[in-house]
């Protein structure tokens, strides 16, 4: 009775993992293994546990990558000029720290999406908040949040991201909303936040697609400034990702 009303009482303050701990523990006898400070330690870290996994769920959910991408899952040995040291790099999250940019730029089909989910999931598990974007979907919901007047919220909650990604930039030309919607990101997030850019145009070629010859400066200047640069060639590799993304899934 005693042992069932202190698992009530660790349920009621939400410590989910240390009751659950607790019952095992208590359930299979191994409590005669500890002393009472390795129990009260051993209770303490799988309450750290669980809730450092409830963390990364709400944090992965909340990010809502286009592909669940992993660095195990990132091959190298495909020929597309990617450099394994400056990717495993990316690993430590010392760029959100230091509140740089990626910018991963290729033809289609390349991994730039993947690599930036990968590089993305990675900076959840060090703790740091993300949120990705399909440019142009991005675009549409900044367009209706004009309309229903919740524009400021949405750049609000962009802004207090560690991390966005923008996925798929300059596969359409941009109009005048959307160049003035990116430069207020970008003028917000410069160095404060860290943004993961792709695109299939090369760097040089952003200000046709942006248009405004000073607009486009301006964001050009935030985004490429103190910014990393992945440049991948080759050929398509998205049947290959498939099979492991389907592979995954099955596994789920």
């Amino acid at each position: 009775m005693i042992n069932e009303a202190t698992i009530d009482k660790m349920l009621l303050m939400k410590f989910y993992g240390m009751a659950r701990a607790f019952k095992e523990t208590m359930g299979t006898g191994v409590k005669s293994n500890f002393t009472a400070d390795e129990l009260l330690g051993h209770l303490i870290d799988c309450e750290w546990e669980n809730r450092q996994n409830r963390k990364l769920d709400r944090l992965l959910k909340t990010a809502k990558f286009r592909y669940q991408a992993s660095f195990e899952q990132i091959d190298f040995t495909i020929s597309r000029n990617l450099d394994k040291n400056m990717i495993l790099r990316f690993s430590d999250c010392d760029y959100v720290s230091k509140k740089q940019n990626l910018i991963i730029s290729g033809p289609t089909g390349v991994g730039k999406s993947f690599i930036a989910c990968a590089i993305g999931q990675q900076a959840c598990i060090r703790g740091y908040k993300v949120l990705y974007f399909n440019i142009r979907k991005l675009f549409s919901l900044l367009k209706i949040s004009k309309a229903d007047a919740s524009y400021q919220k949405e750049i609000s909650r962009i802004q207090k991201q560690d991390l966005i990604i923008l996925d798929d930039f300059g596969l359409e030309h941009l109009d005048k909303q959307d160049r003035l919607s990116l430069l207020e990101i970008f003028e917000d997030r410069y160095g404060k936040r860290s943004s993961i850019i792709t695109s299939q145009l090369p760097v040089q070629n952003w200000h046709e697609i942006i248009g405004d010859q000073t607009i486009a400066d301006a964001i050009c200047d935030r985004i490429i400034h103190n910014s990393h640069k992945i440049e991948l060639k080759g050929g398509s590799v998205r049947k290959k990702y498939s099979k492991i993304l389907t592979k995954t899934d099955h596994l789920k």
